[in-house]
């Protein structure tokens, strides 16, 4: 019997025990940091002379390690490997591959704390995002787990008492899998697992920045029994390994997160039929966020405010579901600023996330260095800095948590996805106002609303046009089985992670009918 599914708790790191496993942990990863890894194909490792190089965000000169990078004839390779793997695994019974998931859910939290120290370490993830990180990897493994074994047979159709109908999911074939860098661990897995558990054979190419931990995660999905070419791990360049497979005519479904560029890119290259191909392709894509926070002037400030600078500044903004915006009411707007700048000074300190004390690191990389401080160039000219603006990029790089206020609604920072540690600040006059100026993007993730009027909160829930909704919270941290998450218009196609119709976008239904 399966024990029903719960959330994976988060580790307390006050805790002296805690806090010295991590940081023994952490030692424990710097002392492997440098090493090559190779592509994984039908379960063989390849060594190529060209390499990804990890580098640590938070100290660009130490090389967290040297990534093996697949070539279109490489990507062929696994292509063919998959596609012939996938007449076997297709058949397989689902309860054997749930026990794999479940399985490797176990041997991750045994080794929770390198796998946070991987994270620190390549993502430059504080302490408590790497490990609530890890925590929804671990999660996805369980959750998707126990989907499949109620899917697995099917659901229930009418019969007659001539015939016997019934309806049932099969798996639609090989799956590429593109996943981000900013959710190195948990989405790279979550989006992995889910289709091959489905019974579909995967092409794994994680992001560029972050391949290491993919690497550390097939290595965990190997010893959980799972069957060689099921997922195969092919690290490299979008425009030569990327293009290739979602143009390839057998790929029949691609999963993305990241970018909305290049997620509508990857959109209408999928739609084009190639020649050889006998369907068309599925694609699942979770793109970007301008993600608004409303402040009724019926409501508590103090959670407004802690809302917000955890939502704009967890993980330095690098989240889609990141606060960027912020919607308050004109009466409390001068002293909900205040009290946010007031947090974010006093409680965001920036410093490198080996440290425990530390709340915020760097963002990713010089291009996103370069292009979070051109926003904030642009932000000083369409509105007013509160706090922070400054970067240095010099060692890593470490931007400032940045307040703008007295934004106009369609300001170029107040509608264009920055993905950095920036929030800005904008007034309405009445909630109705609020609400419309939230929806004035061409996004619609998340949304928070904080407020004491329950009026506001009916009105929100219908009109407030995101995927994911909360009230008197953050709009960040959905959870696995209790938040399904994805969201609208060019936030990407809703298709709901962690819940319950998730595994279907990655089957196909069929029906059987007997006459009796």
């Amino acid at each position: 019997m399966v024990v029903p599914y719960t959330h994976t708790p988060f580790m307390d790191f006050s805790d002296e025990v805690n806090r010295k496993q991590q940081e023994e942990a952490i030692k424990q990863v710097e002392a492997e940091l440098g090493k090559e890894y190779p592509l994984i194909i039908g379960g063989e490792r390849y060594y190529t002379d060209d390499k990804l190089v990890s580098r640590n965000p938070a100290n660009k000169e130490e090389v967290v390690g040297k990534v093996s990078k697949a070539n279109q004839e490489l990507a062929e390779k696994a292509m063919q490997t998959a596609d012939e793997t996938f007449k076997t695994w297709r058949k397989t019974k689902p309860e054997m591959r749930a026990d794999i998931l479940f399985r490797a859910a176990a041997i991750i939290r045994r080794r929770r704390l390198e796998f946070n120290a991987w994270v620190i370490k390549e993502g430059a993830k504080p302490w408590k995002e790497a490990d609530a990180g890890i925590a929804e990897g671990i999660d996805f493994l369980e959750y998707y787990g126990r989907q499949m074994l109620e899917l697995k047979d099917g659901k229930p159709v009418n019969s007659r008492p001539i015939e016997n109908n019934r309806f049932h999911y099969i798996p639609l074939g090989v799956g590429v899998v593109i996943s981000p860098w900013n959710f190195l661990f948990a989405i790279m897995t979550g989006t992995t697992v889910s289709s091959m558990v489905t019974g579909n054979t995967v092409l794994l190419k994680p992001a560029s920045s972050t391949p290491v931990i993919a690497y550390k995660f097939m290595e965990v999905m190997e010893e959980a029994g799972m069957p060689a070419g099921v997922i195969n791990y092919i690290p490299g360049s979008g425009s030569e390994v990327g293009d290739y497979l979602v143009d390839h005519p057998r790929t029949r479904f691609v999963s993305f997160t990241g970018s909305r560029e290049v997620g509508t890119r990857i959109y209408e290259r999928a739609s084009k039929v190639q020649e050889g191909q006998i369907w068309l392709k599925r694609v699942v894509a979770e793109m970007g966020g301008k993600d608004t926070i409303v402040v009724d002037n019926e409501s508590d400030l103090e959670l407004a405010a802690e809302s917000i600078v955890n939502s704009a500044f967890g993980f330095s903004g690098q989240k889609c579901s990141a606060c960027s915006r912020v919607v308050a009411h004109e009466q409390v707007y001068d002293d909900l600023v205040t009290r946010v700048k007031e947090l974010t000074e006093q409680n965001c300190t920036l410093d490198d996330p080996v440290k425990n004390t530390t709340y915020m690191g760097p963002v990713i990389d010089q291009a996103a260095y370069d292009k979070i401080m051109g926003y904030i160039d642009i932000g000083k000219e369409e509105g007013e800095l509160v706090t922070g603006g400054e970067g240095d990029d010099s060692k890593g790089y470490f931007i400032k948590p940045t307040v703008f206020k007295d934004l106009s609604p369609t300001a170029r920072i107040m509608q264009e996805e920055i993905f950095g540690p920036v929030v800005a600040f904008t007034k309405a006059k009445d909630f109705d106002e609020a609400i419309d100026i939230a929806n004035n993007t061409e996004y619609g993730l998340t949304g928070a609303v904080i407020s004491n009027n329950r009026d506001h909160i009916e009105k929100a829930r219908e009109d407030f046009h995101v995927g994911n909704l909360y009230f008197n919270r953050g709009c960040t941290a959905a959870i696995v089985g209790y938040h399904p998450f994805g969201g609208f218009n060019m936030s990407g196609t809703d298709s709901k992670a962690g819940g319950p119709g998730y595994l279907t976008n990655f089957m196909q239904g069929k029906s059987t009918s007997e006459m009796l």
